[in-house]
């Protein structure tokens, strides 16, 4: 576009073109790499309030690195929080990181942890590496030695295990144990015996997931966990990730109980406990996903139908500890909200990335009612509370 053209949308008013406002917003930053801060906040100034939200958030990161440079600091970091402010657009990573940078030079370290973090939720790929650096020296600055540890090795692109991952670890080793062993001892002291249960090992609702009845069995149990765990740690973090874990397979093993003869051996309860917990969490909250979760979660819904037809055909499989794990995880995918992804929602009421809360009263009592569930269960089954 010709200089002229441009100077006459930089002296006009009104609505620009999309292709006009793309033209300032480039000569804007040219003049400002030549050292002319006041001719480049001139044509950052003229674009914001675009119609495309894309070219008003740049329009406004520009302009506030024009105050920056002209050593107007506050306003500077005031510009770049107006664009954070502003429906999600490829200017809201670059204004995360402004801000970060920003809060570090003031000395604001919770401050630019926690912009780094939304910054690392958007980055692309070859910047993740370096927000999880910066990340790394801002945890171990202020003493928290074991998140620095995590950050620096995800900037040096190795994986940490995960609790998905550690779960799937002690169930695989706990599984060949039993499996190897010719006197069934550890099958005996672990699996799902309902009158084991009545007479007071409740353990058994829970250890029976670490146990699988022959190698085939835990395969496909642990390319399942493999699969799903760490989508659903990713989304909500481990520490629910392991109450969602114990609840879906202490629930599984009481419908069980209720409507199976069993024994029963297996982590499949909980597992189909972790797809409920998607299925609902993910068409509810509607949480933003990575490009694994996406191939992943469209997918549930039919797995769902396939192995529950599966299990009614054949015979020795508890379908019923698998309902009772699916039933309870879309009960609980329903009532917990994500607390580790911005979802439709937190992006609908808080742009800037900052999370929707939904009421801890409202997630306990949730919680509480599956909870009661399963205790009216185990009373059906003959336990005594």
């Amino acid at each position: 576009m010709l200089n002229s053209e441009l100077d006459a949308a930089l002296g006009s008013t009104g609505p620009l073109a999309a292709n006009v406002a793309r033209a300032l917003l480039d000569r804007g930053r040219e003049l400002l790499d030549a050292g002319e801060p006041a001719a480049a906040g001139a044509h950052f100034q003229r674009v914001i309030g675009t119609a495309d939200v894309g070219l008003s958030g740049e329009a406004l990161l520009g302009l506030g690195d024009v105050l920056y440079r002209v050593d107007r600091d506050d306003e500077a970091v005031a510009t770049w929080e107006s664009v954070t402010k502003l429906p999600e657009n490829p200017a809201t990573y670059r204004a995360w990181r402004q801000l970060a940078g920003a809060r570090v030079r003031a000395g604001d370290l919770p401050g630019a942890t926690k912009a780094y973090r939304e910054a690392e939720r958007r980055a692309p790929a070859d910047d993740r590496a370096e927000i999880a650096s910066r990340l790394g020296w801002l945890a171990k600055e202020q003493g928290n030695t074991g998140a620095a540890n995590r950050y620096f090795a995800r900037s040096r692109g190795q994986v940490t295990l995960g609790l998905a991952m550690a779960t799937l670890v002690v169930t695989t080793i706990v599984s060949l144990v039993a499996i190897g062993q010719p006197d069934e001892s550890l099958f005996d002291a672990l699996a799902l015996f309902r009158a084991d249960v009545v007479h007071g090992e409740l353990y058994r609702l829970l250890t029976v997931t670490l146990l699988h009845a022959n190698f085939l069995h835990l395969a496909f149990n642990m390319y399942a966990l493999y699969l799903i765990g760490p989508v659903v740690e990713q989304i909500w973090g481990s520490r629910v990730f392991a109450l969602f874990y114990v609840l879906t397979a202490i629930a599984a093993s009481t419908t069980s109980i209720v409507f199976s003869p069993g024994p029963a051996v297996g982590a499949s309860g909980a597992i189909f406990g972790l797809v409920g917990v998607l299925i609902a969490g993910t068409r509810v909250h509607h949480p933003v996903l990575d490009r694994r979760a996406r191939q992943i979660v469209p997918q549930l819904g039919f797995l769902v139908i396939v192995n529950l037809v599966l299990g009614f055909s054949i015979g020795g499989i508890d379908n019923a500890a698998h309902i009772g794990g699916l039933i309870s995880g879309l009960w609980l995918g329903l009532v917990v909200p994500p607390g580790k992804v911005p979802t439709l929602r937190s992006a609908w009421q808080h742009p800037g990335g900052e999370a929707a809360t939904t009421s801890p009263l409202v997630i306990g009592a949730g919680i509480l009612m599956l909870v009661a569930a399963i205790l009216v269960g185990l009373s059906l089954a003959g336990v005594r509370l």
